[in-house]
């Protein structure tokens, strides 16, 4: 109970510094996010705005550099100015941003075969950064690699390939030969689907996707860059301080929508500065961008100082808590049930910086998203059998209740959080509350390079965590197949993004369908996803605590702040003075 009296004594002004924080900079920086803003590429503008180095800051690195294995937002939006697919988002604000358009293909191409074969034309003479030219060949030798290397979307996001069941199962001698046929005379790339999947274009558009030369190894690529077809290229690498990026001297502009040349010269990316002192060199212009979240403290400043500099973006984004379901004592379903009721979703809030710019989520589905999670199970006054309409307050007698009948309580529990300021607040508060159901639990804070990595990985015995995520794109299915799917659980793998470890075949055949099944109208898909949201939050392999939005501070020199739905603040087109 301590920790509670803590955050009541210190955490009231800092709620209240949120809340004007939010209110300060809705109006000014909603309005920047959302309204429909083209990219700007006539001469007189690159001529007024090109130049200069754009200086990025984390605390530590976001790990490996190869593209088709980091699943790290540090560096995913980093990737999107530096690496391309064969479809990408169209670089807008707003909603526009979640438009589907043609990148290293020449256009779009509509599925045939009742949505089994995609035929795709590539832009002629697109060289990568090493001079190398683009073929068909580099196309089906990436994804390949996707399999070859265990991308940690592999299962997800490309197994309607056919082939990639086989791949899948002997990722070694993945050959894809029957999913991916090419002709190099006409710069054709035919897809073959094992079954249909109406989110394969925006699939092909996310960063484990993009292209690479043929001859890229197959394996993990480590600090050292592969060769890359946008505006930039990673030139230096150093994950425990730095990372540079120059202009590639072989881009050009195909299709500005796609990929827009960049305004910066170069970029540098800075790691090792704590969150706390990273702030305040943004706010003084020594860096113009923080990759981490403003710690909770600093809000009230940038509310009240610095309200020039910091945007608030809404995104699909969470907080939750992923219980391992193999492993006592969350193996046990009133177990994970107890810790749905005991979260206080109103102490994560607070933590987080207010309800300005968060908000307690119930379900798997945050409310930026068309269809959105509708009840609230594991509130006090409601149950799976009769859900709330919202969340209100926890219910700790609830929790103590199902802790002790499901034979758990005394148990040791270990909760993996990232050591970031915001990370570690939450797990020391869900620490307590571990403590206050019955268990004997202890808080292991992680380098937040890693974290994510051993959260993963079966092999570490990891209990239960405490993880953020962001969409890839605009689905559900980005929340639920991704993070819960029976194909992302990779036992003894740093690739294995179903930390729970969950496998329920009935709900793993409702996703597939709303993947897979092109006679439903995008009504009843929806309803496939909520129905898919009301049968995991029954068997509770997560307790989801808040969705957030993006609160980003740059620095005064940096305008033309550009955020895009998917890649957040687009680096490339950042005008620096």
């Amino acid at each position: 109970m301590r920790a509670f009296r803590t955050l009541r004594h210190r955490g009231v002004h800092r709620y209240c510094f949120a809340v004007l924080l939010a209110g300060l900079t809705t109006a000014a920086s909603m309005a920047t996010a959302t309204a429909q803003t083209a990219v700007d590429q006539t001469p007189e503008t690159l001529a007024a705005h090109r130049g200069g180095t754009l200086r990025l800051v984390a605390a530590a690195s976001g790990g490996t550099l190869d593209p088709q294995i980091n699943y790290t937002s540090k560096y995913i939006n980093l990737y999107a100015v530096v690496y391309d697919g064969l479809t990408t988002f169209r670089k807008v604000t707003g909603p526009g941003g979640n438009d589907v358009v043609a990148d290293l293909a020449e256009t779009l191409p509509a599925p045939q075969d009742g949505g089994l074969t995609y035929v795709f034309t590539l832009r002629p003479n697109i060289r990568f950064s090493n001079g190398q030219l683009l073929t068909t060949a580099d196309v089906a030798a990436s994804f390949r690699r996707i399999f070859r290397v265990g991308s940690p979307t592999a299962g997800s996001f490309y197994s309607a390939i056919a082939g990639a069941d086989a791949c899948l199962r002997s990722p070694s001698t993945c050959t894809l030969k029957e999913g991916i046929t090419e002709d190099p005379a006409h710069r054709t790339v035919t897809f073959h689907l094992a079954r249909p999947d109406t989110e394969f274009l925006q699939k092909l558009g996310f960063t484990h996707a993009v292209i690479l030369p043929a001859g890229t190894p197959d394996h993990d690529l480590g600090n050292v860059a592969a060769p890359s077809t946008g505006p930039y290229r990673i030139t230096t690498y150093d994950p425990n301080k730095f990372l540079h990026l120059d202009r590639n001297p072989y881009f050009r502009v195909w299709d500005a929508q796609a990929q827009p040349e960049g305004y910066p010269d170069r970029i540098e990316y800075s790691f090792g500065i704590p969150d706390e002192a990273a702030v305040t060199a943004v706010e003084n212009g020594q860096y113009d961008w923080l990759a981490d979240t403003v710690p909770m403290d600093r809000l009230g400043e940038l509310g009240s100082r610095f309200t020039a500099q910091t945007h608030v973006a809404p995104h699909p984004a969470m907080y939750f808590i992923p219980m391992n379901v193999n492993l006592p004592p969350f193996n046990q379903l009133k177990a994970r049930q107890a810790v749905n009721y005991a979260l206080n979703r109103k102490a994560m809030v607070i933590l987080y910086g207010g309800p300005g710019i968060a908000r307690p989520l119930c379900g798997m589905l945050p409310s930026s998203f068309p269809v959105a999670s509708d009840q609230c199970f594991y509130t006090r006054g409601a149950s799976p059998s009769a859900p709330a309409a919202q969340w209100s307050a926890p219910d700790l007698e609830k929790a103590r209740a199902l802790v002790r009948e499901s034979g758990t309580a005394g148990q040791h529990v270990t909760l993996v959080t990232a050591n970031t300021s915001i990370d570690y607040a939450m797990g020391t508060w869900l620490r307590d509350m571990l403590q206050s159901i019955g268990y004997q639990a202890t808080l292991r804070p992680l380098s937040s390079s890693m974290a994510f990595n051993y959260m993963q990985n079966s092999g570490n015995h990891v209990q239960i965590a405490l993880k953020d995520w962001s969409a890839d794109y605009p689905s559900p299915s980005n929340f639920l197949d991704d993070l819960l799917g029976c194909e992302n659980f990779h036992p003894n793998s740093d690739s294995s993004i179903n930390i729970p470890g969950f496998c329920d075949k009935r709900i793993q055949a409702l996703m597939d369908r709303a993947k897979t099944d092109v006679s439903l109208t995008q009504h009843q898909r929806d309803e496939l996803w909520r129905e898919v949201d009301h049968l995991v939050m029954e068997q509770a392999p997560i307790a989801p605590a808040i969705e957030k939005d993006d609160v980003i501070i740059t620095s005064p020199r940096l305008k033309n702040f550009f955020y895009t739905q998917v890649n957040k603040l687009f680096f490339s087109q950042v005008w620096l003075q």
